[in-house]
């Protein structure tokens, strides 16, 4: 590739068509509205290249075509090993001899092209959604559309409507927020894509000058999207990072999570939907990782902790203070029409005695319209309560929640029914789920950090008598006081659970009490925490109930047990199994050890809550929620699931207020099914059906898997075939690439640029390597696609792997492994990726991958094309960087420009390929 000081050559040679008579992404058979919006969003970016720069148009047509004919001929090689064209080599060539600065361009377009494909797809799902409900009958006695109705109604047929309420009523569904950096957009990118796509679906629906203003908006914004630098300018603090929760909350979540329980209503209760008290518990219940996970992240402090909590805290109750306004001047009724109860009489003279100058403003307003006044005190009671004024603030939530409750009892005496079960139970649900705090903040270290915080504690003293603690000591106990101090301003449900990286043992969770004892000099101030040990190696998963038989017998333990009835909670790492122990025996091991642990927490009586700790990349647990909650063994879902959301995911699961509720009611439905006999029968049987098959797979997989990673060089040459340094290098989160623990090795290197790297040079090892050395092994093809039609789990694990098999490309991963100078590790990876392709592909009975999900194939084959121009660029960008670095050759000017293409093409892979992390 061309460094600055050199002069564009290849532009006008690059003026070319394919001249092969292959179809473009956008001319496969698509639906017409998916066509017409990627056809309209090409459109308006080539001419925004075009009029930035006419070259940088010709070139993006030039690559884009042979890229396209060169995506075609890979197809075509099913029939045609032999192609008489070659695009991808003209691609190479073209890129090759581009300027620095004008790759950069390219790559730039290629990844604002993503973007609008990503969200022309989001707005055909959300269309094709609301076309699937406009073509349900109100008669119906379930919305075949909902997940949630068609569960719930398979339930009571299975067990009978007591049954089913009792399930319904212990329903959970407990998404954790996580800063786990994954997510490769910046914000500033994010609310471009966001106005663009409420654009793209006014377009559609406006007409005459309306839509050609719109129109002009379009324009604007695909301009600037593509004029904006798609890596942002520095890290974000833990605090910046918070705001990934407060833009899902401000934009999905608080309107959108009320609207899953009214339409649920909507359905069971059917025209007393409004009328009565609602059917549908308020069981979304988020959590958040982000500012209080500490694990290798020394920006996260105390400190930090503190202000995070404070601006989740002020920011919900400020949305409160606005709902609780907005309802409550609606509620004009007169006490002639709607007389107020005794009950609300009674608040009001509270109200009265503890403000006068408050219930005298609001009397002023709602003269003889009590519940008017009482709603706009309690909101002005909800302003002081961020100011933290103590004589006017409510002290809890649920003081605030109690008052609401009898605003409603009230209107609903006084048969004012609509107005009591309409917007206030919106209002009452939003509390009931929110809170005073937004998301539950659970905090997170290594059981190393605490076994040496007490060492050095044993070693000088508490407080230092003979000698200095370390900082990171100090560090640790601060830990606790923060969160000490937000469960104190909060509340319990705000901050309690305390959890362990790397749980070895017992004393692991005896070290947590024990640190959280000697931070506080009186026992009163002392917080109530739920220390959670999280199993992550393929040793720790597998000696995981013997550390729970003794972590149980821990007075700590004990105690809490008693308080929150024998309920107790259980994390499962998924991403260091995977890297510990390969794709296929994470799998199997995280299966056994949940049957495992539920068997024992049914022994003991213990009311059990498994943390899933999945990622977005099938490497990482990722994948359909739904399913993955389906596949689970018996008695470890019990109506709850808990998973970690991070990275891209969130965006793309909350960011749009449709997708958001389908999620939402899809992993609930799933959440609830699972306890049905039916669905815990064919788990139980079929896991013990092919136990034998499963054995068989787990053994070669493993040491097939381990005969990689133990191969001599094996950890720099991965750094070299990859971009895992460059990776390192995006200011997409807080927190290192590494622990900081002494990390010499993969086996300290974090799991997301493990697989981050592997995804983006196109190979996506960690998702399946070894899988195809044992089916190989095992042989019996018909005994897996049975077992592929009958098991859950290995049926999810199949088409989790195929998706992730898509989305590799053997071209593309050649090029990126001949970086590395290293024969036999390139022949055992093509050869395995060769293996495990052809027999997924026997097993699901496809001749290219996805070819049975058609609009998912069909999504990866058109992205295709595009992804490959951008990693054909990376490719080259670490090929100049690696071998000038070496030889001395570059300035520091191109260094920095080059590791800026990488990155700028790491964006626009990871948007192409949509779950990397």
């Amino acid at each position: 590739m061309a460094t600055p000081e050199e002069q564009i050559t290849p532009a006008d040679a690059a003026i070319v068509t394919t001249g092969t008579g292959r179809k473009g992404p956008e001319e496969h058979d698509l639906p017409q509205s998916l066509k017409d919006d990627m056809d309209l969003c090409l459109k308006i970016l080539r001419d925004v290249l075009g009029e930035y720069n006419p070259e940088l148009l010709s070139t993006f047509d030039t690559v884009r075509n042979y890229s396209v004919e060169a995506s075609a001929e890979h197809f075509a090689e099913l029939e045609d090993p032999n192609p008489a064209q070659d695009g991808l080599k003209e691609a190479v060539n073209v890129i090759d001899n581009m300027t620095l600065h004008d790759a950069q361009l390219l790559a730039r377009a290629f990844a604002t092209y993503f973007h609008l494909a990503n969200l022309s797809e989001e707005n055909y799902r959300v269309s094709v959604l609301h076309e699937r409900e406009n073509n349900v009958s109100g008669e119906q006695a379930v919305d075949p559309i909902n997940e949630l109705t068609v569960a719930y109604h398979q339930l009571i047929n299975e067990m009978g409507p007591a049954k089913a309420k009792e399930l319904l009523d212990q329903l959970e569904f407990h998404p954790v927020f996580t800063a786990h950096p994954t997510e490769a957009r910046r914000k500033a990118v994010e609310g471009k894509i966001r106005r663009i796509s409420e654009l793209l679906g006014e377009y559609k629906i406006l007409g005459g000058s309306d839509k050609k203003e719109c129109l002009r908006r379009l324009y604007n914004e695909i301009d600037a999207l593509f004029r904006t630098s798609p890596i942002a300018l520095k890290k974000p603090t833990p605090v910046e990072e918070a705001d990934t929760i407060l833009d899902i909350f401000d934009n999905t979540l608080f309107h959108t999570i009320p609207k899953v329980y009214r339409r649920f209503d909507d359905w069971i209760l059917g025209d007393q939907a409004g009328l009565v008290e609602p059917a549908c518990p308020a069981f979304f219940h988020p959590g958040s990782w982000i500012g209080s996970d500490r694990d290798g992240n020394p920006n996260v402090t105390a400190k930090v902790s503190r202000a995070v909590a404070r601006k989740f805290s002020d920011h919900v109750i400020a949305a409160l203070e606005e709902a609780t306004r907005t309802v409550g001047r609606n509620l004009t009724m007169e006490a002639e029409t709607t007389p107020p109860s005794a009950e609300l009489k009674n608040l009001w003279s509270h109200q009265k005695e503890m403000s006068e100058r408050l219930t005298d403003k609001a009397a002023l307003i709602s003269t003889k319209e009590m519940h008017r006044a009482v709603m706009l005190v309690m909101a002005d009671r909800l302003h002081y309560t961020i100011e933290r004024d103590a004589d006017l603030m409510y002290h809890s939530c649920d003081d605030f929640l109690n008052d609401l409750k009898v605003v409603q009892r009230s209107l609903a005496e006084a048969g004012a029914k609509r107005s009591a079960y309409g917007p206030l139970q919106d209002l009452i649900w939003q509390t009931e789920t929110f809170g005073f705090h937004m998301v539950e903040m659970e905090f997170r270290q290594h059981s190393v950090v605490h076994a040496r915080a007490l060492a050095d504690i044993r070693e000088h003293g508490l407080h230092g008598e003979r000698g200095d603690l370390q900082p990171m000591t100090h560090e640790v106990l601060d830990t606790f006081r923060a969160l000490g101090a937000i469960q104190k301003r909060n509340g319990l449900k705000a901050a309690r659970r305390y959890i362990i990286s790397f749980t070895k043992s017992a004393q692991n969770i005896k070290d947590v009490y024990e640190l959280n004892r000697l931070a506080f000099s009186h026992p009163e101030d002392v917080p109530t925490i739920d220390v959670i040990p999280l199993f992550e190696q393929l040793e720790d998963l597998q000696n995981s109930v013997d550390v729970l038989e003794e972590m149980i017998k821990i007075p700590e333990v004990q105690a809490r047990l008693k308080a929150t009835g024998n309920k107790l909670e259980v994390m499962l790492g998924y991403s260091d199994s995977s890297k510990d122990a390969g794709p296929t025996s994470a799998t199997l091991a995280l299966h056994s050890a949940q049957e495992r642990i539920a068997k024992w927490a049914e022994s003991h009586d213990i009311d059990l809550t498994l943390f899933h700790g999945r990622g977005g990349a099938v490497g990482r647990g990722g994948g359909p929620a739904n399913r993955a909650v389906l596949a689970q063994p018996v008695g470890s879902v019990k109506c709850r699931f808990k998973l970690t959301e991070q990275g891209e995911v969130i965006f793309a699961r909350y960011g749009n207020p449709v997708l958001a509720i389908r999620h939402v009611e899809s992993v609930a439905a799933a959440t609830l099914l699972q306890s049905a006999p039916s669905v815990e029968k064919r788990n139980t049987d079929m896991t013990k059906k092919y136990a034998d098959m499963a054995a068989q797979l787990d053994e070669a997989a493993h040491n097939r898997f381990l005969d990689l990673l133990n191969t001599d060089g094996f950890a720099p040459w991965f750094s070299i075939v990859t971009p895992l340094t460059e990776i390192g290098l995006l200011p997409i989160g807080s927190r290192p690439a590494k622990r900081g623990l002494g990390a010499k090795s993969l086996d300290d290197l974090r799991t997301i640029p493990w697989i981050f790297s592997w995804a983006q040079a196109r190979i996506n090892l960690a998702a399946w390597y070894g899988l195809g050395t044992a089916c190989e092994k095992f042989g019996d093809l018909e005994t897996m696609r049975q077992a592929y039609e009958e098991w859950p789990l290995f049926s999810t694990f199949i088409d989790n792997i195929e998706m992730s098999i898509a989305k590799t490309d053997e071209r593309i991963a050649k090029m990126y492994l001949a970086l590395g100078d290293r024969e036999d590790l390139n022949k055992k990876v093509l050869e395995e990726m060769e293996l495990t392709r052809k027999w997924v592909l026997d097993i699901v009975g496809d001749k290219w991958p996805l070819q049975h999900r058609h609009v998912l194939g069909q999504a990866i084959r058109i992205r295709s094309p595009y992804v490959d121009a951008l990693s054909v660029t990376q490719v080259l960008a670490l090929k100049s960087l690696r071998k000038k670095v070496d030889k001395e050759e570059l300035s520091q000017s191109q260094q920095a420009g080059f590791i800026y293409l990488i990155l700028c093409t790491v964006s626009g892979v990871a948007a192409g390929l949509q779950n990397t992390g």
